[in-house]
């Protein structure tokens, strides 16, 4: 008989919007239902999200409950993917704070990569809180009152932050008995200062952008050629507006 998974009976929250990173929900997701968990993702709106892969679409994702339906007691834990669109989404709405900072008042285990600790800050959570995040946020939870580490996972009281979606194996490694509810025994020492920001930007993000096909000449005309007939009938339309009205002719007698 095969011995009972780890995470077997546990409902995990997996919080996303549109621009999600694919890597960073796609990996974290497949590691929890093989460790039995019961994954629900939570989204702004019902229907399907689309992931990117880094400034590339990706496939879409469809959403099991709208976040007003998501209640954090009904939940075991949260997992928050990052991605430079999802969690700038994240912490304009009303509701997903609120249901964060349910969750971390409950003491329940929080998950978040790379920029999703945006959200953990728009919360008002992060004031003397230890984490990591995507390098280009740091600034962000600094002055939101965090310690930042520069590591790929940061392991604080019931907070599990890592990086970016190169440390994503260092994150799965982690989340299992962190979801578990182990203690936190390996956790990350507590420190009195932040570490520095860095002194040049990742190449990563920028990377896929130099593999991008430069647009030939006949597809730049005919970009410029929709966009002059696009003005043109807008122009048209409006002449069509101001002229005044032909009166009617007389009833005939």
């Amino acid at each position: 008989m095969s011995a009972p998974k780890q995470l077997a009976g546990k409902r995990i929250a997996v919080l996303a919007a549109d621009g999600f990173e694919k890597a960073e929900l796609a990996a974290p997701v497949a590691a929890l239902r093989e460790a039995g968990a019961d994954v629900v993702i939570v989204g702004l709106h019902a229907g399907r999200i689309r992931g990117m892969d880094v400034q590339q679409a990706a496939e879409l994702v469809a959403v099991d409950l709208e976040m007003s339906q998501a209640r954090a007691p009904d939940f075991d834990g949260l997992l928050i993917p990052g991605g430079y669109i999802s969690p700038d989404l994240l912490r304009q709405s009303a509701q997903a704070r609120d249901l964060v900072r349910h969750m971390d008042a409950l003491g329940k285990p929080i998950a978040v990569l790379s920029q999703a600790p945006l959200l953990l800050a728009s919360s008002g959570l992060v004031t003397n809180r230890t984490l990591t995040s995507w390098p280009g946020v740091r600034d962000d939870m600094v002055n939101a009152g965090a310690i930042w580490l520069n590591e790929e996972v940061v392991r604080d009281l019931n907070w599990l932050s890592s990086r970016s979606a190169e440390d994503v194996p260092a994150l799965v490694r982690a989340m299992i008995p962190f979801f578990e509810g182990q203690s936190e025994a390996g956790a990350t020492v507590r420190r009195a200062q932040s570490d520095p920001q860095r002194q040049e930007p990742s190449e990563t993000p920028g990377q896929p952008l130099r593999w991008l096909a430069t647009p030939s000449v006949g597809a730049m005309l005919s970009l410029a050629l929709l966009g002059i007939g696009v003005v043109a009938s807008n122009r048209v339309r409006r002449q069509k507006q101001a002229m005044p009205a032909e009166p009617e002719p007389p009833p005939a007698q």
